[in-house]
């Protein structure tokens, strides 16, 4: 066999599985067309299940069904809850040393940005930090005479 025939055959292989493959996808295609075909929607008159006198009813009773839905999920909903906190918190806790050093060499970097960036904030919020400090001064001595 030579290299040419050797090509002749992978190809042919080729053609022959893809073909296989594109009957296989339109096999299931037309399956899945029939059986959504069989099923058909239930039809909703929404002028009667909403008319006046029902609406209310109809509201409380999706209302309950959401509530006891809810209810029986409860339980998954908490520990998955539960479970996001415990691998927030190992994460954190396992990255920590790597944070607090991006933060170190952060901090350096940008020393003086943030030297500048510090001293604008004060002055445009002088007023309002000097009224924060004065508050906590009065607290602070009206705790220190009782």
């Amino acid at each position: 066999m030579d290299l040419e025939e050797l090509k002749r055959i992978r190809k042919e292989n080729f053609l022959s599985h893809k073909k296989k493959k594109r009957e296989y996808y339109l096999k299931n295609k037309l399956e899945k067309k029939l059986s959504t075909k069989i099923k058909k929607r239930e039809i909703i008159d929404y002028e009667k299940e909403l008319n006046e006198l029902n609406f209310e009813e109809k509201i409380k009773s999706i209302i309950k069904q959401q509530k006891t839905h809810v209810d029986n999920r409860k339980d998954r909903i908490i520990a998955k809850i539960r479970e996001y906190k415990d691998k927030k918190r190992e994460y954190y806790l396992e990255h920590k040393d790597e944070r607090l050093e991006y933060d170190k060499e952060y901090r350096e970097e940008k020393k003086e940005e943030l030297r500048e960036y510090r001293k604008q904030y004060y002055e445009k919020n002088k007023e309002r930090i000097l009224k924060k400090q004065r508050e906590r001064r009065k607290k602070q001595k009206i705790k220190d005479k009782e």
